[in-house]
Parts: structure tokens; C-alpha cells; sequence
């Protein structure tokens, strides 16, 4: 069996984001979904817990919120490890419109 009881075709959300380096440590993963800033499928979660799935789209809020971004993931994989920036962006597909672009002037 898996680490902390994680079956092969589910992953915590907390461990998942971290492994997709969106936050520097895990703790700081759990923080941000317990403030409320991760929804699952539409569905909102405080729940780092939570189990994710490879098909799952993730909605997060990123950043302050004056400054925030939101952005929209689909899990293409489960992470087996924190690697470089390469390999976590291999892990989700990029589902957020494009920036519209600043004013000039």
C-alpha cells in the first residue's frame, strides 16, 4: 500500500499540490485549501485531506487577494515525488484563459 494509506488511483490534495510546486512546503499546501482557496470539480474543499484524482479539475486561487490569479488545472498524474519544474508541470494541464494583456501607455 501507498504512503499514508493513498491507493494508486488517488492522491491527497495536499501532497499533490506540493508535488506540482505550487506552494514551497506541504504545510503551506494545507494552509492555502484550508483558507478556502482550492475547489475540486466545482466543488469548494477546506479539506487537505481530499482525495484527487487524475480527470480532476482543480480551481485555485493564487496570490493575495488584491493581487490574486486564478487558475484552472486538470490532474493529467499523481505525483511520486517533488522534482524540478519540469516534471511538476507534466502533472496538470493549464485549463485558465489566457492574461489579457496590459495597457501601454
Amino acid at each position: 500500500m501507498a504512503e499514508g494509506g493513498e491507493d494508486r488511483d488517488w492522491q491527497r490534495l495536499d501532497k499533490w499540490l506540493w508535488c506540482a510546486r505550487v506552494a514551497k512546503t506541504r504545510a503551506a499546501c494545507s494552509r492555502m485549501v484550508e483558507a478556502g482557496g482550492v475547489r475540486i470539480n466545482r466543488q469548494p474543499t477546506d479539506k487537505p485531506h481530499a482525495r484527487l484524482r487524475p480527470g480532476d479539475v482543480l480551481t485555485l486561487a493564487l496570490g493575495s487577494p488584491e493581487r490574486g490569479v486564478v487558475r484552472i488545472w486538470r490532474v493529467l498524474a499523481l505525483g511520486d515525488r517533488r522534482g524540478p519544474a519540469s516534471e511538476a508541470r507534466g502533472l496538470f494541464e493549464d485549463l485558465s484563459a489566457p492574461s489579457p494583456p496590459s495597457p501601454q501607455g
